[in-house]
């Protein structure tokens, strides 16, 4: 069934708004999945952030057109059925989900990205970003090396601590 053209740019202004927020958009082929593989999808990305959506490339063209950050983006790759994961929060969060979803339907198969400020990144830039750890992970960690002489510091007075209280309590025993 064809989508009336009132339809179609009320899809357009939607798509546009999203795009104009995100931080990342994926794009992958999904040929072979079943609708419950792809309801399964969207359930894993909702839960980090993520929104995936199916819709006609041409669309998606017709969404960046009036976009600056996209403007001169090369569209050249929106071709076949696509699905595409977009985040407003996380740079990297859609090509993890899709990475993630792709190691047990490997069905999924990425064809690439555009970044929050417009470039086209390939489907193997995208593989490498999907290997990097989340913003949070990254918050975490470098919060841990920033406690670390705060930890070494204090097991140092406690080991000492320890030792002494050690002593004493062998001398109340004698």
């Amino acid at each position: 069934m064809a989508i009336t053209r009132v339809k179609k740019n009320t899809l357009v202004a939607e798509l546009s708004d999203v795009l104009s927020n995100a931080k990342m958009t994926v794009f992958a082929q999904y040929q072979g999945l079943s609708v419950a593989d792809i309801q399964e999808l969207r359930r894993a990305a909702r839960a980090a952030g993520v929104t995936i959506t199916v819709v006609k490339n041409r669309l998606v063209r017709v969404a960046m057109g009036p976009l600056d950050t996209y403007k001169d983006t090369d569209t050249s790759g929106l071709t076949g059925q696509l699905l595409y994961a977009i985040s407003t929060t996380d740079e990297v969060a859609p090509a993890q989900v899709l990475h993630t979803f792709a190691k047990t339907y490997a069905a999924l198969v990425f064809a690439g990205a555009f970044s929050g400020d417009g470039a086209l990144l390939s489907a193997d830039e995208v593989k490498s970003l999907a290997g990097l750890p989340s913003k949070n992970q990254l918050i975490a960690e470098v919060v841990a090396q920033l406690l670390s002489p705060v930890h070494d510091v204090t097991n140092a007075l406690s080991g000492n601590l320890h030792g002494l209280l050690d002593g004493v309590s062998a001398k109340a025993t004698n």
